[in-house]
């Protein structure tokens, strides 16, 4: 389907749903209530039905939450959404407040009335969560309840019914390892640490333990639904029978049992006395106490499929490389056309949407997009995750920055790409920051590293060449991506905070620094790029690990300084541009062909 530019989310949100909300709540019996933006299955994408903060604020980033008290209201955003938040949630009915750790309690702590009994859903929230949220209540001398119906789904009258789209198996020629063996694989680990059972209810790991996809999620073709993985291999799959075909049974085999997805409560209770593997990151609170409450011996730790999953074997690694050569053709048709047609000033963003998944659209293996894309037109380029729709929809004009953030989805390979072009002449601040970011680009796709290294160690070197300057980015540098999963996964992640998780060879981050102007413009340069196994370095003693760019796009070269490019970094570019030529340029011809040579020409 094509990306949606309806409006949505906005004030009119709040006005006409926090008074709904706060009645279901006294009709509950409840004084307030804490509206994370996951869903059940902890998703950052969500089915229509389960948008309930921005049903209620109006918010519609991919990561926030609200807290509603009878007389007051608060909305939490990140970085990416400073500015989007406070167009969208009425700041008459919410206090706006930064999404920092912690955010939430403290708000508690200072707001809550003594004596108020404050509702959350356990199946929204992660128990790791819930305690930092029971201990500022309880400071606040009121009361955190878990609730069995959420009053959220009572107030909302014309609630979407939940997703129901048929699972289909996952080919082999794709996934590279059956999920017998997968399972074998898995159940062995599950042995040796003396585990009867894993719960899955990541819809990404179930996805990839059984080697099936769905249709429940937008621009991700996840299933929703749950697992559990016993030792000896067999596995319970939890999914809503409309969901099941003949064919996917067949797939599965008998050592997958279906069940209904609402049977998991009674299967959780099957479990008493087995020690089981839990998620804390991935799994609900309400989980955790239906297995506590079964008398389960609870092993908290990763999710046991994240690991395998984010490893991809040489089979997913060899399709994603396809992906991304079949995915850079259609970006360099669109990268022509915003350097020849779009340079009038009279395109618009929406207008620049549509094209680039028409071009996307012409591989017959194309099967959505990844995410709804970025296309963020001067100072709309500033909003780091900023969705174009009829209200905000802006002009390409003369003299500004394009930034355009977009993916796609194939069954071999999940892309993620973001350039930045000039329309009309660009000004000499917006080159040198570009230039700027794309030495913290270079710096971190070159570099090499022993095992054990995290992305948080890396992190600072995407940053380097902005910190000198005195300029930053408010927002990670790189987060995993699936294999025809979700654009965002884990456990893997590069980024300023704290991650214990090593990069591991087969990874699959992005590479994604970036300088944001408000009111001014937005840049930002990424590409997917995977771990490569570590190799001996002449003269070294330690091997190393280092990056292969799979992304296969043309960099804007009217944008780079090449004075500010010491020798090495120029001839990284001139070496990616090399490879993109070769790798693209057959899949093109005409004027495009002749446009990409002109970009690729060595510096």
């Amino acid at each position: 389907m094509y990306q949606s530019f309806d409006v949505k989310g906005g004030p009119k949100h709040g006005r006409a749903n926090l008074p709904k909300l706060r009645k279901a709540l006294a009709a509950a019996g409840l004084d307030g209530f804490i509206v994370p933006h996951e869903d059940e299955y902890q998703n950052e994408y969500l089915p229509a039905a389960n948008e309930r903060l921005a049903w209620l604020t109006g918010f519609t980033g991919s990561a926030g939450a609200a807290i509603v008290l009878a007389d007051k209201a608060a909305v939490f955003a990140d970085g990416r959404y400073t500015l989007q938040v406070r167009t969208q949630a009425d700041g008459e009915l919410f206090a706006h407040e930064d999404f920092t750790s912690g955010a939430l309690a403290d708000w508690i702590r200072a707001h809550a009335p003594a004596g108020s009994r404050i509702g959350y859903d356990p199946k929204l929230h992660s128990p790791d969560s819930v305690a930092p949220l029971e201990k500022a209540a309880a400071e606040a001398d009121a009361e955190l309840v878990a609730v069995e119906a959420n009053p959220i789904d009572a107030a909302w009258a014309d609630r979407p019914p939940p997703p129901r789209a048929q699972l289909v198996p996952h080919d082999l020629g794709f996934a590279g390892e059956s999920h017998a063996e997968k399972r074998a694989r898995l159940a062995k680990e599950l042995t040796s640490k003396h585990l009867d059972a894993a719960l899955i209810t990541a819809p990404a790991s179930l996805a990839w333990l059984l080697n099936v996809r769905g249709g429940d999620v937008a621009c991700s073709p996840l299933p929703l639904g749950a697992a559990v993985l016993k030792a000896d291999g067999q596995v319970d799959l939890f999914v809503a029978p409309e969901k099941m075909t003949d064919v996917v049974r067949s797939h599965l085999g008998n050592a997958v049992a279906v069940r209904d997805e609402t049977d998991i409560a009674a299967a959780l209770a099957e479990l008493g006395g087995k020690r089981v593997r839990v998620d804390p990151a991935t799994t609900s609170a309400w989980h955790f106490d239906r297995l506590k409450a079964a008398g389960a011996t609870l092993d908290k730790g990763m999710d046991i499929v994240a690991l395998p999953k984010a490893c991809k074997n040489d089979v997913e690694i060899a399709g994603a490389r396809r992906a991304h050569v079949r995915d850079g053709a259609a970006v360099t048709r669109f990268l022509h056309w915003l350097a020849t047609d779009a340079q009038t000033g009279k395109v618009d963003e929406i207008e620049a949407v549509v094209k680039l998944e028409e071009l996307r659209r012409t591989s017959p293996e194309m099967r959505d997009i990844s995410f709804e894309t970025i296309s963020g037109a001067g100072p709309n380029g500033a909003i780091v995750h900023y969705r174009v729709n009829t209200k905000t929809n802006r002009k390409l004009k003369r003299g500004s920055l394009f930034l355009v953030d977009s993916g796609a989805q194939y069954p071999d390979g999940t892309t993620d790409i973001t350039r930045v072009a000039p329309i009309g002449r660009a000004k000499p601040e917006m080159k040198e920051r570009y230039t700027l970011v794309l030495k913290g680009h270079i710096a971190l796709a070159t570099i090499r590293f022993p095992e054990g290294t995290t992305g948080s160690q890396l992190d600072v070197l995407a940053r380097a060449a902005l910190w000198m300057r005195g300029l930053d980015y408010k927002h990670g540098t790189g987060h995993g991506v699936g294999s025809y999963l979700g654009v965002h996964e884990g456990p893997q992640r590069i980024a300023p905070w704290p991650n214990t998780v090593a990069l591991k060879p087969g990874m699959i981050v992005s590479n994604e620094p970036g300088y944001y102007k408000t009111d001014g413009y937005g840049i930002r340069i990424e590409n997917l790029i995977v771990v490569t196994p570590a190799e001996d370095i002449v003269g070294g003693d330690v091997p190393m690990h280092g990056f292969e760019t799979l992304t296969m796009a043309p960099l804007e070269r009217l944008l780079i300084v090449k004075k500010m490019l010491t020798k090495d970094e120029r001839a990284w570019v001139d070496a990616y541009h090399m490879a993109v030529l070769e790798r693209v340029g057959p899949k093109l011809d005409g004027d495009v062909k002749a446009w990409l040579e002109a970009q690729c020409a060595p510096l």
